[in-house]
């Protein structure tokens, strides 16, 4: 069963086999790494590491862990992050062997959860307008495209977020 867990430094050697399944480049998305981020060395992932748990009142990262593995990375970008306007409120990323099992479907709903407690009234996601897989996870969570006529290579979807169910 899959779980959502702060990044924790004990998954650096699954969380370096995730990565580098992707390629070289940082691209992952919901994973908070930027291009001067050193994962390589192990003071360097740890100073990640650390600058993802300080920015913890902006950014809520995760990672999607079952067992020692690392599935994949969620971030829910509060209010006021410079990040919404461009990349969304919340951004995901799948490692490419742990696809099409439901994960990101699972682990955007339990992030839309976490933005409804933070009493954000909608999220924006975006996607490329080629990453069908992404829109569709989009869609079941009740995205609706912001302007389809004018899209390009990014689709952008608004969810709004109602009540907490009792």
């Amino acid at each position: 069963m899959p779980e959502l867990i702060e990044p924790i430094g004990r998954l650096r050697a699954a969380w370096l086999g995730a990565h580098a399944e992707w390629g070289p480049g940082v691209h992952e998305d919901g994973f908070g790494l930027l291009p001067a981020d050193d994962v390589d060395t192990p003071a360097g992932f740890a100073a990640w590491l650390a600058r993802l748990a300080g920015e913890s009142g902006r950014c809520t990262h995760r990672w999607i862990v079952e067992g020692d593995q690392v599935l994949g990375g969620i971030a829910l970008r509060h209010e006021g992050n410079e990040f919404v306007p461009w990349a969304g409120h919340i951004g995901y990323g799948i490692r490419p062997s742990a696809r099409r099992r439901g994960l990101g479907t699972w682990a955007l709903g339990r992030m839309v959860g976490e933005a409804r407690a933070l009493g954000m009234e909608r999220v924006l996601l975006v996607c490329e307008a080629e990453n069908v897989a992404s829109a569709k996870t989009i869609m079941r969570h009740g995205g609706i495209i912001e302007d389809a006529a004018g899209s390009g290579a990014v689709l952008r979807y608004w969810i709004t977020l109602g009540e907490l169910s009792a």
